[in-house]
């Protein structure tokens, strides 16, 4: 049985809007395919070894979780960076795609650094919320998705990153231009919450598939 191992990017303070559901699904897809799944927590004052995860999970949080980790991210930025240039699998959700770009502001209109290894950045609203059902359509995968966003950020991508897809219902990054998420090489973002993976299950899938190709290579 072939191992495959999941780290799960500030797991502990990164797990509110039921994102966890998103890991569960990659545990259970990767069983499915009689893969010997584990997951390890990588948090606060941990290493990151780009050499040891099949898939990063790096999931959403509140402003305060974001704020305490936008501290110290920048530790394991070299190593990260590096993951993803070698096309290792992420998947970001809300604050975790906020913490890739270059910078997000909070709601309290605090600007905090970002790791800089994706090309784009993040806003906020003033007294309002995107949130509802959402739908978009991923020319990569040539499929819908479906899900449900909740999020006062307001994200632009820079040239050097795609939309994971374009908004047909919903807001998606900011309102304005249909874009939604973001993709460079197999890192995946957006700000669909929890039920992404569950209501998508073609996609945890296809991410599975693309860890287990880097494997083989």
């Amino acid at each position: 049985m072939k191992s495959f191992k999941i780290c799960h990017l500030y797991g502990n303070l990164l797990n509110t809007y039921g994102d966890n559901g998103n890991l569960l699904m990659l545990q259970y897809l990767a069983k499915q395919k009689d893969l010997d799944v584990s997951t390890e927590v990588v948090s606060i004052g941990d290493q990151f070894d780009p050499k040891v995860y099949d898939i990063v999970f790096f999931g959403g949080g509140q402003d305060y979780e974001q704020k305490v980790i936008a501290k110290q991210i920048q530790s394991i930025r070299p190593s990260l960076k590096e993951y993803i240039e070698n096309d290792g699998v992420v998947l970001a959700i809300c604050g975790g795609y906020q913490l890739l770009g270059h910078y997000y502001v909070n709601a309290k209109g605090e600007k905090l650094p970002g790791l800089g290894i994706l090309d784009h950045y993040t806003e906020r609203q003033i007294n309002s919320r995107f949130t509802g059902d959402t739908k978009i359509y991923s020319e990569l995968f040539q499929r819908d998705l479906i899900g449900f966003e909740n999020h006062n950020g307001v994200t632009y991508l820079g040239e050097g990153v795609h939309a994971f897809g374009k908004v047909k219902e919903g807001y998606g990054n900011n309102g304005q231009d249909q874009t939604e998420g973001a993709h460079y090489k197999n890192t995946f973002c957006t700000y669909f919450h929890g039920p992404l993976l569950v209501k998508n299950t073609w996609l945890g899938e296809e991410l599975i598939d693309l860890a287990l190709k880097n494997k083989d290579s």
